[in-house]
């Protein structure tokens, strides 16, 4: 059977469906939910270095002392020692295992990749929370970078400075 040059190139006859991808079924989180969870997340965070710096008085201390010496680069001390560990112990085995902190279990909301995979504990812990926290150590950093980070999920896209920079987003499950 010969095939006349104009065939060769016509488009095929048979039908092909569109396939669906898992990342397409995914609903962003809303902007009112994503600050509920936030702010659940720091509230625990709170509570708990509330009580920590209360059964540790040499924390206190530490805070109490840096009253008369504020800057807007100074550490921020009970945040180093206290915060940061009690967040790794509080919410990263939920980030690792769920893609969830307690506040997201609570508002039912899950971090995932951009393409809709689980985040590693680097991308997690490293990129997304580790910078965020850095940032966030130095009063003159923190108003910066606060800022922009919160004002970023106004795009189209719901992504947060700390989203894009770790490349994950947020969804309702």
């Amino acid at each position: 059977m010969s095939v006349s040059t104009e065939d060769r190139f016509a488009p095929p006859e048979a039908h092909v469906a569109d396939v669906v991808s898992p990342a397409s079924e995914e609903v962003l989180a809303g902007r009112g939910t994503r600050f509920v969870a936030a702010l659940l997340d720091a509230l625990i965070l709170w509570a708990l270095m509330t009580v920590v710096m209360k059964l540790v008085p040499v924390l206190g201390d530490l805070a109490a002392m840096r009253g008369d010496r504020m800057s807007l680069m100074a550490w921020n001390l009970p945040a180093v020692l206290v915060g940061l560990p009690l967040f790794l112990i509080v919410q990263s085995w939920f980030l690792l295992k769920r893609g969830q902190t307690l506040g997201k279990m609570i508002c039912k909301l899950r971090i995932v990749r951009s393409d809709g995979s689980a985040p590693d504990a680097w991308r997690l812990l490293g990129l997304r929370y580790g910078i965020s926290f850095l940032m966030n150590s130095f009063a003159l950093t923190s108003l910066v970078y606060g800022l922009i980070d919160a004002l970023l999920i106004f795009r189209e896209s719901r992504k947060c400075l700390h989203d894009t920079i770790a490349d994950t987003k947020v969804i309702k499950l």
